[in-house]
């Protein structure tokens, strides 16, 4: 995807579809330009890598069998079931 702020999208989290996060990039403590710069130092991304950077407080513990989606809406959602 091209054209796309990185540095002004809302990220949603929601654990078994009961949100539980809602921020936005602009909090990183780094920009991620800043973080792909330092990242690619030392290995190569390819299209499709995944680049995680943490997450706020609020999901909480999780269990064998709970979902957890990560949505960005200009993106998609993420979703994983907890093994």
């Amino acid at each position: 995807m091209t054209g796309l702020d990185p540095a002004g999208q809302t990220v949603i989290t929601r654990l078994n579809g009961v949100e539980r996060q809602r921020s936005n990039t602009s909090l990183l403590i780094h920009t991620v330009p800043r973080l792909l710069a330092f990242i690619t130092e030392a290995i190569t991304l390819l299209p499709g890598d995944f680049v995680l950077t943490g997450t706020p407080a609020g999901v909480g513990a999780m269990q064998k069998g709970d979902v957890v989606e990560v949505e960005i809406p200009e993106i998609g959602i993420l979703r994983n079931t907890v093994i």
